[in-house]
């Protein structure tokens, strides 16, 4: 049976163009998303995001099923599940 640990989505590393890489937990994380997706327009979004009426639930969506938000040409978003401790 695998240890419910693994599924676990509490932290997570963030590389953001021309940025270090970041340490957040999974409420910053959100909140971070939700910056990103408001400076948005709608028609730039990934289709799947378009059907979102909200952008606490695109950028939910976007923990839940992705690790990466395309920006443009040249910048990038991403971000991957860690575990901080054993």
């Amino acid at each position: 049976m695998p240890d419910s640990l693994m599924y676990q989505q509490d932290n997570f590393v963030v590389l953001e163009t021309n940025e270090p890489e970041q340490f957040l937990t999974a409420d910053e994380l959100l909140d971070k998303l939700k910056l990103v997706l408001e400076k948005m327009r709608n028609q730039d979004l990934p289709i799947d995001l378009q059907k979102f009426e909200s952008v606490d639930a695109q950028a939910k969506y976007l923990i839940d099923t992705s690790c990466e938000l395309d920006l443009g040409p040249g910048k990038y978003l991403q971000w991957y599940a860690i575990r901080l401790e054993k």
